[in-house]
């Protein structure tokens, strides 16, 4: 049986998807869209991973114990990201991965609570079982057949919002703080996540068949070279990540 608690988390992300589909789609068809309509869509995101973070975590303890659980848990991480883009100029790409899973979180509600309630009962099995609706049936195989490929979608995603803040920052369209901040939060999300590490591995990969080609100034590669090495020495020490938690299911 559903709690308040759960309608209230899924309550938040049916908001964070209405408001940030209205948001993007005027912003694609480049129509003039109210920044509340962003605000909202991040209010959403504040109110799930509140919800998640302090079932996962507990009530906060004033030690460092907690606060360094705290800090290696994906949902507080995204926590902490959606209030840094609540409190910031909007920049409407950052939308599109708490968009995902936002959908899916929503579409699961509706399959395991929403349509028990809306839809007739189907009749048990043989063995007795009570059997899930058609529509949920089909519902669930979308939900598994598309899963990897969204969340793929949100790993590209990720590392575009840092080339965006990155040259925003240059041009002064955003804080400077911001890709500082990103930056940080990408470096755990490759140590945490197969799909980080995956498009970050791919993107280098194509990137350097370009940076590699024949015919290209000799500083070039050298350039690349040493980038990576400072990366990849910045980035060198392994953060845990959630032992024991299947990618994807952290994120409730």
């Amino acid at each position: 049986m559903a709690t308040t608690q759960h309608y209230l988390w899924a309550s938040g992300h049916f908001l964070l998807l209405i408001a940030s589909l209205r948001y993007v789609i005027a912003w694609a068809t480049f129509k003039t869209v109210s920044a509340w309509w962003y605000k909202a869509s991040f209010t959403g995101a504040l109110i799930s991973y509140a919800i998640v973070c302090q079932k996962s975590l507990g009530t906060p303890q004033p030690n460092i114990a907690y606060i360094r659980r705290a800090l290696l848990d994906e949902n507080v991480q995204y926590f902490l990201m959606a209030f840094f883009w609540w409190t910031s100029k909007p920049i409407t790409i950052t939308l599109i991965p708490y968009m995902i899973f936002s959908l899916f979180h929503a579409l699961t509600f509706t399959r395991t609570t929403l349509m028990p309630q809306l839809l007739q009962p189907q009749p048990p099995n043989a063995s007795g079982q009570p059997q899930p609706h058609p529509l949920a049936k089909k519902l669930q195989s979308w939900v598994k057949a598309n899963y990897d490929t969204a969340m793929k979608v949100v790993a590209y995603a990720e590392l575009i919002i840092f080339v965006r803040v990155l040259l925003g920052a240059i041009t002064l369209q955003n804080s400077l703080l911001a890709p500082i901040i990103y930056i940080h939060f990408l470096r755990q999300r490759y140590y945490q996540s197969a799909f980080t590490r995956e498009a970050v591995h791919d993107l280098t990969s194509r990137a350097e068949v370009y940076i590699n080609k024949p015919g290209n100034p000799p500083a070039v590669p050298q350039v690349w070279k040493s980038a990576k090495f400072y990366v990849q020495r910045w980035a060198g020490v392994a953060l845990q990540p959630n032992a024991g938690v299947p990618e994807g299911e952290a994120r409730r």
